[in-house]
């Protein structure tokens, strides 16, 4: 169906790819993976002929039709979120746009003399708008906004109003609506909430085309791909099975790779050793010449590439009282939308608390009132003796001063701390050797976002609160978190969409709902057994 043949792209100096090549079959899902600057929308470029190989070629069956979601959805405005969505599928919006028109045409009375005209133009422009399915369409359009979280009032408000990560949902949208021959998504379960997120995997599961995605979901991955391609070292590798699977394939031929490379190393230690030991002795000399052939024609192997691992431990924190935070008749709202009538809750020092809900339950305005940056209508929020808290908000990021390289942030945050320590905090949190001299303009989004956990961890906080704080993040600092907190013996209070840090991390869970607040127990998973879903919003 796709097929990328021999192909070798470069940028400079930069080699994404030498010769690689692989096929993408009808129906399959398949995970495109590997680290950051690797290739991976170069990948989806190239399929979407935007970019050409330098050698090589990328083929494409006839007739097949291709869906591209990027991160880049371009400028949204003027005209309803449901239209922008229809926009995408083809000649049946162009004759809604038309009859649209002609409806405001209808009703404008400076245009009664052309009435009749307008009236014979729109019978022919809706016959034809049902003939394609029109009609149909725009429930389809409106199912799939609804799944992905629009209300109807935001379906029909202007898409120009919304922000970038609702435009994104809107350019996802799109593409889900074509339903083309293959889809090639990069990083669809960005901005996703987690009702939103287990509907796209649900409706991805039933899609009979062929898919090619991009997602630092973990678990996402896991339930949809059934295939995963690697980029590695510009080659193309492919692995069967879901992302779990194929890394315990990698790991394992890691440690193949690994045996093989030091057996022929001890086998060459060996002949050599014999070689500088008899080359002296003229009885010996066949014998030496001999081996010293046989090492010539060995083909050596090169030492196995290691992927660098991120780790970061604790620093010592000061140990806070029993009763962390103690929320009493808490109160909180906004408008006539009450958020809160009376709710306590007590966070008692260890506890891992996660925070879920639907959009609008209030969950980052909890977040906000424990931190101190909302007040509450009426109740209290009084944290415990000796709490030193770590709050990690959507707009962290924002704080980061343009023109401060990711060293200089870490130093004006830790002034007494050595230049060693810093250099290593960041390569903890992939900034290694001269990364650390990035200015923050030039920082992705998870780039900055790791800057920011780095300095919040880093400054010894026994209470961390965090909202959505692996949004951003790849995959390899996401399990370098999920690792580093389940060791942290602090308490917490959060908000993820991200399952596997749900799973990992939480031992109790708060559900903030229309009939009041539920508390469990137990953590994530025990919550998905007692409750029967894995979100509040999916009954």
């Amino acid at each position: 169906m796709i097929r990328l043949d021999q192909i070798s792209k470069q940028y400079g100096r930069q080699i994404l790819f030498l010769e690689a090549g692989a096929a993408i079959h009808r129906g399959e899902k398949v995970g495109l993976v590997g680290p950051n600057g690797a290739g991976k929308s170069t990948v989806f470029r190239m399929i979407t002929r935007e970019e050409l190989p330098d050698d090589g070629q990328v083929s494409i069956d006839r007739g097949v039709t291709i869906g591209y979601f990027s991160q880049d959805v371009g400028e949204m405005s003027g005209r309803s979120v449901v239209a922008e969505v229809m926009d995408g599928a083809g000649p049946v919006s162009q004759i809604a746009a038309e009859l649209r028109h002609l409806e405001e045409a209808l009703g404008d009375p400076a245009r009664a003399e052309e009435m009749e005209a307008l009236i014979e133009r729109y019978g022919d422009v809706q016959s034809r708008f049902e003939d394609l399915g029109g009609y149909e369409l725009e429930a389809r359009a409106r199912e799939v906004l609804a799944g992905l979280g629009f209300s109807e009032e935001m379906a029909d408000g202007d898409v120009g109003r919304l922000s970038g990560g609702w435009k994104m949902r809107v350019g996802l949208a799109r593409i889900l609506l074509m339903r083309p021959s293959a889809m090639l998504l990069d990083e669809p379960s960005n901005h996703l909430d987690l009702e939103s997120l287990i509907w796209l995997e649900s409706f991805l599961k039933t899609y009979d085309g062929a898919l090619l995605m991009t997602s630092h979901d973990r678990e996402f991955l896991n339930r949809i791909t059934g295939r995963i391609l690697e980029i590695d070292g510009g080659e193309l590798v492919n692995y069967s099975g879901n992302y779990d699977f194929y890394e315990a394939q990698r790991e394992q031929g890691q440690a193949q790779a690994e045996a093989a490379y030091q057996r022929q190393q001890a086998k060459l230690a060996k002949e050599m050793r014999f070689i500088e030991r008899f080359k002296a002795q003229a009885a010996k000399a066949s014998q030496v010449q001999s081996r010293v052939k046989q090492l010539d024609k060995i083909e050596k192997l090169e030492p196995p590439k290691r992927r660098s691992t991120l780790v970061f431990d604790f620093p010592p924190y000061p140990r806070s009282g029993d009763d962390v935070v103690r929320i009493v008749g808490l109160r909180k709202s906004y408008g006539d939308k009450v958020i809160y009538d009376g709710l306590d809750l007590t966070i008692r020092r260890g506890e891992r608390w996660a925070v879920m809900g639907v959009n609008g339950a209030g969950k980052s305005t909890l977040l906000k009132l424990v931190a101190g940056d909302a007040e509450p209508d009426g109740g209290s929020v009084t944290l415990g003796a000796s709490v030193r808290l770590g709050y990690f908000a959507q707009h962290a990021m924002e704080v980061l001063r343009p023109e401060r390289s990711v060293l200089q942030t870490l130093e004006d945050a830790f002034p007494l701390a050595g230049g060693g320590a810093l250099r290593s905090l960041a390569g903890c949190f992939g900034f290694p050797g001269d990364d650390i001299a990035k200015p923050c303009r030039i920082l992705s989004g998870g780039e900055k976002a790791r800057l920011v956990i780095a300095r919040l961890l880093y400054d010894r906080p026994n209470f961390l609160v965090f909202d959505e704080p692996t949004n951003h993040l790849d995959m390899a600092t996401k399990e370098m978190l999920v690792r580093a907190l389940s060791d942290y013996e602090g308490t917490m209070l959060f908000v993820s969409h991200d399952r596997r840090f749900l799973a990992e991390l939480s031992t109790r869970i708060l559900e903030l709902g229309p009939d009041g607040p539920i508390t469990y127990g137990g953590g994530y998973r025990e919550y998905v057994a007692a409750s029967g879903h894995e979100a509040p919003g999916l009954r």
